[in-house]
């Protein structure tokens, strides 16, 4: 017996549908962790989440009445989060036209503990899956406490920092074409190179391959460490801290010759490769 969605559509355009880029009025911003002192100001990282009810309007678009949740409370741990305040987790069994996805939440209560599970689940089967792909998203604030308050709307900030982004690797890409144009022969390159998507506003280049580079200076325990580090495995590109007299360094060499970049604070490789959902 043949379903009565597979007659409409097979499957594969249902799964296309499901994970379909959101609308950005559904997309909104919250901090994550405490502000940081920078340059005599504060910043804070800003995230971008949905609500769980957006996704129960995803499911009931696509798959209506063909989706079911199953909720499950998690024996309570002793674990606080980072305001030292106990948890508590829930399991989500998401089953949409018989595949099954789970995966874990947590929150301070029962309600954002479940939320957070069945977005987390959703996501398995690609529900807002973009926002993984995300930038970080730094904005001033008004102080250095849990409640400050940002200073300018955060997507309007990450807009413009896109904006910028996106103009400087236009300009990055016209210049390459000049330079690659000999006796009239258009030579085929390509710009993004070893980086693995745009590079946020002021961040450096690895000075080995041009890829990206992850910023270790707000999460480094030895102030000799490096303060970026190429996020490509198989590259051991870095840029040392200044030393008294000198601008940084990469990879060892004098930094007489070295460009210096701004510094704008990044999270470390830690935390931007862990198991996180971007709600």
């Amino acid at each position: 017996m043949i379903a009565r969605h597979e007659t409409h559509m097979d499957k594969m355009d249902i799964w296309s549908k499901l994970s379909a880029p959101l609308p950005s009025g559904v997309i909104s911003w919250r901090q994550d962790g405490k502000p940081v002192q920078r340059d005599g100001k504060f910043v804070a990282r800003f995230v971008a989440y949905i609500d769980a009810n957006t996704v129960r309007e995803r499911l009931d678009s696509v798959v209506p009445g063909e989706w079911d949740l199953t909720l499950e409370l998690l024996p309570t741990l002793a674990g606080q989060d980072e305001n030292g305040e106990q948890t508590c987790s829930f399991k989500a069994r998401l089953q949409i036209l018989g595949v099954i996805r789970e995966d874990v939440g947590t929150g301070r209560d029962y309600k954002s503990a479940a939320t957070d599970a069945f977005k987390r689940a959703a996501v398995r089967f690609g529900v807002a899956h973009e926002l993984y792909g995300f930038e970080q998203n730094w904005v001033q604030v008004d102080g250095d406490g849990r409640y400050a308050k940002p200073l300018d709307d955060p997507a309007t900030v990450y807009a413009r920092r896109q904006a910028r982004s996106e103009a400087r690797e236009r300009n990055r890409a016209e210049r390459s074409d000049e330079a690659s144009s000999i006796d009239g022969v258009q030579v085929e390159t390509t710009v993004a190179g070893p980086a693995n998507g745009p590079l946020a506003l002021d961040e450096p280049s690895c000075p080995k391959c041009g890829g990206r580079m992850w910023d270790n200076r707000l999460s480094k325990r030895n102030p000799k460490a490096p303060d970026y580090k190429c996020r490509n495995r198989s590259c051991d590109g870095v840029i040392w801290p200044a030393k008294a007299g000198q601008r940084t360094s990469t990879n060892g060499n004098s930094a007489a010759d070295e460009p210096s970049f701004p510094l704008v604070p990044e999270t470390d490789a830690a935390t931007a490769e862990g198991d996180q959902v971007p709600f």
